[in-house]
């Protein structure tokens, strides 16, 4: 996983993997894509990061009370004591794949903080059984990355037909993008000038028997 080793080695190259939909939309297969996110016209860069091994069998055979839920704000330097915390608190059993998501979440926190140069993390990881945030929206946060380990990916709209989803919402028919499992999505929110802020929303799961494990990083102003 080059995930775990990337972090602490010399400022990669900015990845600009195959043709992006539109301008504003930058995707690549390693984590140095998401660089691309300082771009000024760059709103979402996508990794197209593959699933981790095992982890994927583990989580879907892991009972829905025992997915873990909760949210921390961190420094670095404490990243693994506080995601064991979210853990324990939400009595995922320990074992190794418990340890490898752990530190997915914990490489996936150090590359955020990289990034965007900042001190704190705000981790949420949350496990959604009900139609949270389905509505279409922009985020009001300068930057977010958001990962789903389990279940559908969040959705989003190219920018040229973000205004069509705001107003329509459930009547919109446009084209849907949807984050692969395990895929990472850094974008901009709509407190990024220029940028607007892509338009997205989590998927509806209500009464279709569906958990979702997400994890959500932001900055500690959010």
């Amino acid at each position: 996983m080059d995930l775990a080793a990337s972090p602490h080695r010399a400022r990669p190259r900015i990845e600009r993997a195959g043709p992006a939909p539109e301008s504003a939309i930058a995707r690549g297969r390693t984590a140095a894509c998401l660089r691309s996110i300082h771009a000024p016209e760059v709103e979402l860069v996508l990794w197209d990061r593959p699933p981790i091994p095992d982890l994927a069998g583990w989580l879907d055979a892991l009972p829905d009370a025992v997915l873990p839920d909760g949210r921390v704000l961190v420094s670095t330097a404490d990243l693994e004591p506080a995601i064991a915390s979210i853990f324990e608190a939400s009595g995922t059993p320990p074992d190794a794949m418990r340890d490898l998501l752990a530190a997915d979440v914990a490489a996936l926190a150090r590359l955020f903080a990289g990034i965007m140069a900042i001190p704190l993390v705000d981790i949420r990881l949350e496990t959604v059984r009900h139609d949270a945030c389905w509505k279409y929206h922009r985020d009001c946060v300068p930057a977010r990355l958001i990962t789903t380990y389990r279940g559908p990916g969040t959705e989003w709209v190219a920018p040229r037909h973000g205004a069509q989803a705001l107003a329509r919402q459930r009547g919109f028919r446009g084209p849907v993008e949807r984050f692969p499992p395990y895929a990472v999505g850094l974008f901009k929110g709509s407190c990024a000038p220029p940028a607007s802020g892509i338009v997205h929303r989590s998927p509806p799961i209500r009464g279709k028997g569906i958990a979702r494990l997400v994890l959500c990083l932001n900055l500690e102003t959010v």
